[in-house]
């Protein structure tokens, strides 16, 4: 114990934080990309923070290496539990578990997407918020081959570990203290996860009552009297 803590009073305190976080940052992003609970984006923008606030010239580097590896690991893994559940009985209930994690509405939408698109839809699939699964789950329901889909979820990774980077510099790059960056990543990335799911639930509810007041408005100015 006492050789143990020689040696990590040896080690520098940033060293120190870049051995710890970098397997952490890993391990969590490949969790919520086969669990999507954990907020994947806000970590890579709070890590990217961090790395920016470093003295090391790796740090953003590594930080991007680390986010974009560990995302197409946990899509690869999810897309090969997806497909065995579409053709084993055993699997099934991985398949089930995807299926639940999509509206209707959604699937529909991305299986139209992919028809027109092809593997195009699995880049923007990352970026926009909720499209992940149900562009994996048309994938899974057109029986696209797992080496087709490595070949576009490559690039949606690379696009989205970027995205989520560019969030954190610039969270990063307003504040001199690194958890006030954190805090402004954390709030950006929330508010670009959550905007698009507020805006189906209450924009097109105000658009159609509009319409429908509208439309009872000129009955009642077209009915005589």
């Amino acid at each position: 114990m006492t050789l143990f803590g020689e040696l990590m009073r040896s080690v520098p305190p940033e060293s120190t934080q870049q051995v710890v976080g970098y397997p952490s940052l890993f391990l969590l992003v490949v969790l919520g990309s086969l669990v999507p609970v954990v907020p994947t984006g806000a970590l890579v923008s709070s890590a990217a923070v961090v790395a920016f606030h470093h003295t090391s010239p790796f740090a953003l580097l590594m930080v991007f290496v680390v986010a974009s590896c560990a995302a197409f690991l946990g899509d690869a893994v999810l897309y090969s539990l997806g497909r065995r559940g579409s053709h084993s009985p055993h699997g099934s209930r991985w398949l089930a578990r995807l299926r639940a994690r999509a509206a209707p509405e959604q699937l529909d939408r991305a299986q139209h997407k992919l028809r027109e698109h092809g593997v195009l839809v699995l880049v923007l699939s990352r970026l926009v918020p909720a499209g992940r699964i149900p562009v994996m789950l048309a994938c899974l329901f057109a029986a696209m081959p797992l080496r087709r889909f490595v070949r576009g979820d490559v690039p949606a990774c690379l696009a989205w570990a970027a995205t989520y980077q560019l969030i954190g510099l610039l969270s990063g790059s307003l504040f001199r203290s690194a958890w006030q960056g954190v805090a402004m990543a954390i709030a950006l990335t929330v508010l670009i996860g959550t905007a698009p799911a507020a805006w189906r639930r209450f924009g097109p509810a105000r658009g159609e009552g509009r319409c429908q007041a509208s439309q009872a408005h000129g009955d009642r100015g077209d009915t005589p009297y």
